[in-house]
């Protein structure tokens, strides 16, 4: 396991993947298909068009467009079909999730090489970042608290160029402690 893979997020699914002797190496379908079979797994059609889906997506996909076939690059599926796929390969560490603002889960295919995102809570505008280009961030957390930032899960959220430019901001969110009970 890389330090970068440790740092951005992805050890555990890592440490899943290499607790057995045939973790997947990285990049192809072939691959990924003798993993599964190695571990007991079928190859079904509707596992196959999962992993498909998430080779043929270049961002990182929901359920819902891999089962309304991620606009005809893959046949479109049944959606409980769907999860219940994503979530075994995410068990087996080869497929993790992320949360890319307000809304579902966004699904990648395991890869050490995958970037950080940040979103503008204004606009919700997604983008990827080099992994290098948060480690101040992650060094100021380090020093400041002590925790080791993961950019991964949970993407960086706040306001981008273009809102900050017509004057958009949010507003810092009250603390949950400060809040009374409702009663």
């Amino acid at each position: 396991m890389t330090e970068r893979m440790r740092a951005n997020g992805l050890h555990e699914l890592a440490r899943r993947a290499s607790e057995d002797p045939v973790a997947p190496p990285p990049g192809d379908m072939a691959s990924l298909e003798g993993v599964l079979r190695a571990h007991g797994h079928r190859v079904s059609a509707a596992r196959r068009l999962v992993l498909m889906a998430l080779f043929a997506a270049d961002w990182p996909v929901t359920a819902e467009q891999i089962a309304s076939g991620l606009d005809g690059r893959v046949p479109p599926s049944d959606l409980a079909s769907i999860y219940r796929n994503l979530e075994m390969l995410e068990q087996r560490g080869l497929v993790y999730h992320l949360h890319l603002g307000h809304g579902p889960r966004h699904y990648r295919l395991v890869d050490p090489d995958e970037p950080c995102y940040v979103v503008c809570e204004c606009c919700e505008r997604v983008e990827a970042v080099a992994f290098s280009s948060l480690e101040d961030a992650r060094a100021a957390i380090r020093q400041r608290v002590g925790y080791e930032a993961v950019f991964t899960h949970f993407p960086v959220v706040g306001v981008c160029p273009a809102c900050a430019a017509r004057g958009a901001s949010v507003p810092p969110a009250p603390c949950p402690a400060d809040r009374s009970p409702v009663g």
